[in-house]
């Protein structure tokens, strides 16, 4: 196989690891796979090195001009990417790359660079939260979504900031090399091989609020571990000690939603990383995340992701449990799953 060629743009004022992280991800799956799958390159408008916004500085391995063929085209943001986008030649040479490029990519702020080019018009994307506003004002035509780990649209791929880029680039890993591969690139650099897991890529424990309240806190924990038993407000009050109206003001009022949101979350988020990695069915998920019933999962998948169970195992890990069930073990098609919504999640008391 020919090794994808992955250039990573970097400039003065770069963040150091929205380049660094990307290499040691690609780097590394050369070495768990055992060959060169990955061709990394840094490159620059000109000059031989960059100097990033902490001071640390980068050798460069070939101008933009000099890249004619690449599989994989990653812009590295950072403070630098104000004075960046507003350089032609710059733009001009990003535009021509994401041209050539099978995939193009951003991490942090780099998400500016490829909407001045116009990649992302009439695209999703995201980019660190501090600049989320300055990118979405500054380039009406592209939806930013400031509360995502990373965000898929076609093609094209963006990041949130610094270390997001390894959450990034080991997406990437999963979609060329499967999700097993992806898995032990993981554990060679002691990372999540997703943060919370999911296609929103956004840990429902990051969402929310650190609670400040001593039995809230350790309440959230307790959550995660008891995804399967009884989570109705009235539950969870007695085990914060609270009454059930005390215990949902208090919740929404620390966490910034209501317990039985974060509930729906957390278990989306479970039956995500299952889905990715285990054969269960979606009925068998179902009821060991709590949902009880596949219909349930089903609207809480469509409500939090905006897909199904089976298209999301489709994308993210049909190859690693291709012929798990037999003809008679397999979910119904899309189709023939419910469509109907419910808004119960959204009320403070509403049964979890």
């Amino acid at each position: 196989m020919t090794a994808r060629r992955v250039v990573i743009v970097v400039s003065d004022g770069i963040e150091s690891l929205d380049a660094v992280g990307p290499h040691e991800v690609f780097t590394c799956t050369n070495l768990v796979v055992g060959r060169t799958v990955y061709e990394v390159q840094l490159a620059a408008l000109s000059g031989s090195t960059v100097r990033a916004g902490s001071g640390l500085r980068l050798g460069v391995d070939t101008t933009l001009a000099q890249v004619t063929e690449l599989h994989t085209l990653m812009i590295a943001g950072g403070q630098g990417m104000r004075e960046a986008v507003e350089d032609p030649a710059t733009v001009g040479e990003v535009t021509r790359l994401a041209g050539c490029a099978e995939r193009v990519t951003s991490v942090c702020t780099g998400a500016a660079l490829l909407a001045a080019t116009g990649q992302l018009d009439g695209r999703r994307a995201t980019t660190h939260w501090a600049f989320a506003e300055w990118v979405a004002a500054r380039w009406p035509a592209v939806t930013v979504e400031p509360d995502q780990i990373y965000v898929r649209d076609g093609n094209v791929w963006t990041s949130a900031g610094v270390t997001a880029g390894m959450d990034l680039a080991l997406a990437l890993v999963a979609e060329d090399l499967g999700p097993e591969v992806a898995h032990s690139v993981a554990g060679w650099l002691v990372m999540f091989v997703r943060r919370g897991g999911g296609q929103s890529q956004f840990s429902p424990q990051l969402r929310s609020a650190a609670p400040r309240h001593p039995s809230l806190r350790s309440l959230v924990s307790w959550m995660a571990d008891h995804l399967d038993e009884d989570l109705s407000v009235d539950r969870l009050a007695r085990q914060a000690s609270m009454s059930p109206r005390t215990f949902a003001r208090a919740f929404r009022a620390e966490t910034g939603t209501t317990p039985a949101a974060h509930v729906e979350e957390l278990r989306v988020d479970a039956g995500q990383r299952l889905l990715e990695t285990t054969g269960l069915t979606v009925s068998a998920i179902a009821r060991q995340i709590g949902f009880g019933r596949p219909e349930t999962l089903h609207r809480a998948f469509r409500r939090r992701l905006g897909t199904t169970p089976e298209a999301y195992r489709r994308h993210f890990a049909h190859e690693r449990h291709p012929d798990t069930h037999t003809p008679a073990q397999r979910e119904q098609p899309e189709h023939e799953q419910p469509e109907h919504d419910q808004a119960e999640h959204d009320q403070e008391g509403a049964p979890t």
